[in-house]
């Protein structure tokens, strides 16, 4: 990938985010939510029809995930026509499926799903689609276009890009500095995305991932895998850690090997990664943003697909099929920018 390529990739995510920054604003149109004419003088944000939206998401298990679950509820309350009906999280694919289909037979108006396993969901999201409930689908993608009239995804490949772009920056000119990059479960997309994204953006710059383990996304999995990491390779310049969850473990794996000569990029945005980024008390001095906000925007776009609005600032009319967030960086120098937003672990 060449480095104009990654420019524009990263510029295309930017404005994706600008327009749902724009959305959750509020805005002035009143065309229908599959098309329709823009309206000067209509407040999106004004009291409308009763919107009932069904919600499902995974266990909240680790901090993203629950941050996820705590946005999606804070961002309903804020509207005043909007029913928010909750099921149990869970990571039982069956289970889920289940959910799905109750919210049909209640005949919600929109489905907010977060799929525990996408390819598993996609055939009850299609069964839903097809009773005529638009279904939004969040960061973990069916593997039809049929399942859902929104897609909500977080950049996983964009925040390989930006780790790699800051270590890049950090480390020009050290054509034989060494690269270490702890992931998280291998088997998954996201995984596999971000770890492109990784390699490409140092290709640009003429590095390379020297060493690398992949962790499960907890805590202790993050200690392990990094000691071992740390155990085989006397020699560290740089490492990115794919989620400051298991960064817990990943910082405690450091400090139990006494090393310090290199310096660390987690993932996600968790808070205490803000705060140690903020001190500057660890390795840790740069975190990529993965938005724990986007089942929060998939209930914004919920409550505009069911009544009939369109998407704020946008020329064309209707709501976008498919949004992709932005991945920032988060360093010392623009910590409080992002405090706000950051999750607990």
């Amino acid at each position: 990938m060449t480095a104009s390529r990654t420019m524009r990739m990263r510029t295309i995510a930017a404005a994706s985010a600008a327009a749902v920054i724009a959305l959750l604003a509020g805005c002035s149109s009143d065309g229908g939510g599959t098309g329709g004419t823009a309206a000067a003088g209509v407040d999106n944000a004004a009291a409308g029809d009763k919107v009932v939206i069904g919600f499902s998401g995974p266990a909240a298990d680790h901090g993203w995930l629950g941050a996820i679950n705590s946005a999606a509820i804070a961002e309903a309350k804020k509207y005043g026509d909007v029913e928010l009906r909750v099921a149990e999280g869970t990571n039982d694919a069956n289970l889920q499926i289940s959910q799905v289909e109750t919210f049909i037979n209640d005949k919600v108006d929109v489905i907010v799903l977060l799929p525990t396993d996408g390819a598993a969901l996609t055939e009850a999201a299609i069964k839903a689609m097809k009773a005529g409930i638009p279904v939004i689908n969040v960061d973990r993608e069916f593997s039809s276009t049929a399942a859902a009239r929104v897609t909500i995804l977080g950049d996983n490949y964009g925040m390989g890009v930006s780790a790699g772009t800051y270590i890049c920056n950090k480390l020009a000119g050290q054509s034989d500095a060494v690269v270490a990059e702890i992931a998280g479960i291998d088997s998954l997309p996201l995984t596999q995305d971000r770890s492109r994204g990784f390699a490409d953006a140092l290709s640009d710059c003429g590095l390379k991932v020297n060493a690398r383990v992949a962790a499960d996304f907890t805590i202790a999995g993050g200690q392990a895998v990094t000691a071992q990491l740390l155990s085989a390779n006397p020699k560290i310049d740089a490492i990115w850690n794919h989620d400051d969850d298991q960064g817990i473990g990943v910082l405690a794996a450091i400090d139990e090997a006494g090393r310090s000569e290199f310096f660390m990029v987690g993932g996600a945005g968790s808070l205490n990664a803000m705060k140690s980024i903020k001190a500057g008390d660890t390795v840790l001095e740069a975190t990529v943003i993965y938005p724990s906000t986007q089942a929060a925007d998939g209930i914004a776009l919920a409550r505009l697909l069911a009544q009939n609005k369109n998407m704020g600032d946008l020329a064309s009319s209707g709501i976008p099929n498919r949004i992709v967030l932005n991945a920032p960086v988060v360093t010392k120098d623009n910590v409080d920018e992002y405090l706000p937003i950051g999750f607990a672990s």
